[in-house]
């Protein structure tokens, strides 16, 4: 175990003192449940303490770096980079879905790739970082895993509009989404989306909602289409 959180803190750039915080954050609900760990043994509480501590941090990162901006602008950017698919895909740059401690039937259904576990994971993750060195080291490791290379994040953020952008200039076909399949309880289901152009599929993806799912579905036929890498 003590091999596999220095791995993972010398990922993320930060070092616990109290390495309970970090194993916590990395525990799903499904293995508490398995273990019988109680209410309190998952990373739900410190995602809701990471939640709250991301709202503030990105809030006062875009107040500061779009400052001629409106509100609203404001509150449509930083919508795009907390939102399910932004954090999963922040999630994915550090490969934490394969530290994660999942139960048996969620590690094989998916667990470590699916966008609303993973999001979860990452805001549990900040909120561990917060409690165990406060606001500055949560905001330190906001900016470095989450708010950088922003403007790259925004093209994946935007890949809906884009491809929508791409298809229309192709008079004639049309870009339409298809719900695949719908699974798990309703607390924690998964979403399975194909992105379809005249009605031929050209990517498919799944997300913990339908919006993520197309998201997702969207970037893939981004790439699959060559418009990016």
């Amino acid at each position: 175990m003590l091999n596999y959180i220095k791995k993972l803190e010398s990922i993320i750039g930060y070092n616990f003192n109290d390495k309970k915080l970090l194993t916590l954050a990395l525990t799903h609900s499904s293995y508490a449940n398995e273990l019988r760990l109680g209410k309190t043994g998952s990373n739900e509480r410190l995602e809701f303490l990471g939640d709250a501590a991301l709202e503030l941090i990105s809030s006062e990162f875009f107040f500061n770096k779009y400052e001629h901006e409106t509100e609203g602008y404001l509150t449509k950017t930083r919508a795009a980079f907390v939102c399910e698919p932004a954090l999963a895909y922040c999630a994915e740059t550090i490969n934490l879905g394969s530290f994660l401690r999942l139960g048996k039937g969620e590690a094989s259904t998916g667990g470590r790739l699916r966008s609303s576990v993973l999001s979860d994971a990452l805001e549990a993750l900040i909120g561990a970082v917060y409690l165990d060195g406060g606001f500055a080291s949560a905001k330190e490791f906001v900016l470095r895993i989450v708010l950088n290379d922003i403007e790259s994040k925004r093209f994946f953020f935007d890949s809906k509009t884009i491809l929508q952008e791409n298809i229309q200039k192709d008079s004639g076909m049309d870009l339409e989404y298809k719900l695949i399949s719908e699974d798990g309880p309703d607390h924690m289901k998964t979403f399975t989306v194909s992105v379809n152009v005249s009605g031929k599929e050209i990517a498919r993806a799944e997300g913990g909602s339908k919006k993520s799912a197309e998201q997702l579905a969207a970037h893939e036929a981004l790439k699959k289409l060559g418009v990016i890498k």
